[in-house]
Formats: structure tokens, C-alpha cells, sequence
């Protein structure tokens, strides 16, 4: 089992930056991946950025390439997500979520979900 706390989020204007982070514990190795995702109002979700503990890999959603950044610190067990030049299509509920092995951007293959957070971006 693996018990995810998200943090940050919240109000910013766009534009600006914002970091969310992921606190992991439980059964964590360093083959499993991390991954963010986010749900707009009405709209199915979708993947945003995956990492693993280990090693280099990561993979992005092209729609956020350049302007997000995954990254992990292995003393704290946390993966975080800074995003810049944010704007209104970002609002979102973003979440986190671990799965064992592969870094992939299949929503339905992650076994883990953090609870959840809202970023809002005002025009």
C-alpha cells in the first residue's frame, strides 16, 4: 500500500508559478512511478507528468512541456510539480497518483491517488 498527501495549490494569477507537492509513504520502491494529473470542471482527467524513484525517466503531456517541471527529493519520499506561465485553461483539481514499474500517461493504470487539490488561475 501506498498513502499519498498532496500540498499547495490555491489561487494564482496568470501568468504565475505555483509548485504542488506529493508526500509518499508505505511500500515505495525505487522502480515505481509517480505521476500528475489534473480535472477541469466537466472534463475527463489527464495526465500531466510522470517520474520514478529511480532513475532519470520521466515523461510530460505535450501540452505542458516547457512549462512544467516533475521533480523528486528520495530523503523526503515527495515528487513535486512547478508550474509557470500559468493561465485560466490550467484551473484544474490536480492529483497525484504511484503505480509499480512503468512511467506511463495511462490514467487507469495508476493504483494510488492523493486526495486531491485545487489550483485556480484568474484571467
Amino acid at each position: 500500500q501506498v498513502q499519498l498527501v498532496q500540498s499547495g495549490g490555491g489561487l494564482v494569477q496568470a501568468g504565475g508559478s505555483l509548485r504542488l507537492s506529493c508526500a509518499a509513504s508505505g511500500h515505495i520502491f525505487s522502480t515505481d512511478a509517480m505521476g500528475w494529473f489534473r480535472q477541469a470542471p466537466g472534463m475527463e482527467r489527464e495526465f500531466v507528468a510522470a517520474i520514478r524513484w529511480g532513475g532519470s525517466s520521466t515523461k510530460y503531456a505535450d501540452s505542458v512541456k516547457g512549462r512544467c517541471t516533475i521533480s523528486r527529493d528520495n530523503d523526503k519520499n515527495t515528487v513535486y510539480l512547478q508550474m509557470t506561465s500559468l493561465n485560466p485553461e490550467n484551473t484544474a483539481v490536480y492529483y497525484c497518483a504511484a503505480r509499480r514499474l512503468f512511467v506511463t500517461a495511462t490514467t487507469g493504470t495508476y493504483q494510488y491517488w492523493g486526495q486531491g487539490t485545487q489550483v485556480t488561475v484568474s484571467s
